[in-house]
């Protein structure tokens, strides 16, 4: 790692600002910006944009973890229930993905991202309409978190093992190629568990978090990670991580939900058309 190369992406440090106040959020995978950031425009090749894109997302997530610890917006209980499944999950899926073949790997990611913007683009046109509710089982214990801003919500505790076995998957995929664990996460915590918003993603967070501690730590320990470029993304996605939080349910949901499957939906094709035309 020389000098001129380091200095020659400084452009990475104002990206990454700007993608992790994006994912801190909306509750979405930072990596899943910052993977095909690496593949397409630096032009790192497939596992080691992931292993970068979990490094980097590592770092805005803890700041982004301990801002809404600090709020108090975490459900620590259903916490520890869903790192059960996603630590060892996302441990075997990072393992994978140095060893499958890097054009397969780079296909998954772009049918990933077109898969989640068809989803979200679908979701966004339900608006107004009656949501598919999983109804609450009224003989589960209450749940009740009370932020520092004098907020409070409660709701029943939701049964464990889908949740748990849906983190499993998420796990792996966020190992294996950077995304799916909050995705996920966030989207069942709030349609299955009845959990309000802004605790959904607090808590979709603080998983994510430790999960890709452990899923990136694989990534190190396989290959040689891409430290000229981590060395800009990582400040970039600190001071990203100090804004995001703050933003969280004050950008409206239609607009957001647009944006981002818009450019999932570019991204993917993108990333896909790069490995078919290679």
């Amino acid at each position: 790692m020389d000098v001129s190369q380091v200095l020659g992406i400084w452009w990475v440090f104002p990206v990454s600002v700007c993608i992790a106040t994006i994912a801190l959020s909306s509750g979405i995978s930072g990596a899943l910006f910052f993977s095909p950031f690496f593949l397409l425009v630096v032009g790192l090749e497939p596992p080691l944009a992931i292993g970068a894109g979990l490094m980097t997302e590592l770092f805005g997530t803890s700041f982004g973890a301990f801002n809404y610890t600090r709020q108090r917006v975490v459900d620590f209980r259903t916490v520890r229930f869903l790192l059960a499944a996603s630590i060892p999950a996302g441990i075997a899926g990072a393992y994978v993905a140095n060893y499958i073949n890097p054009g397969i790997l780079q296909v998954v990611l772009g049918t990933t991202l077109f898969v989640l913007a068809v989803t979200v683009l679908y979701h966004s046109t339900q608006k107004g309409k009656s949501p598919i509710l999983v109804a609450p089982d009224e003989s589960r214990k209450m749940t009740i978190i009370k932020p520092h801003d004098g907020n409070t919500y409660s709701y029943r505790t939701c049964r464990r093992h889908i949740g748990v076995t849906l983190a499993g998957i998420g796990g792996f995929l966020t190992g294996l190629m950077s995304a799916g664990l909050p995705e996920i996460t966030t989207t069942q915590l709030m349609l299955r568990c009845h959990i309000p918003p802004r605790v959904a993603v607090a808590t979709a967070i603080f998983v994510l978090t430790v999960t890709v501690f452990f899923a990136a730590g694989v990534h190190a320990l396989v290959a040689e990670p891409a430290w000229y470029v981590v060395i800009w993304s990582i400040p970039g996605v600190i001071v990203g991580a100090q804004i995001g939080p703050r933003l969280a349910g004050k950008i409206p949901t239609h607009i957001a939900e647009r944006v981002l499957a818009t450019l999932f939906l570019a991204i993917g094709i993108l990333v896909i058309a790069m490995q078919i035309l290679d």
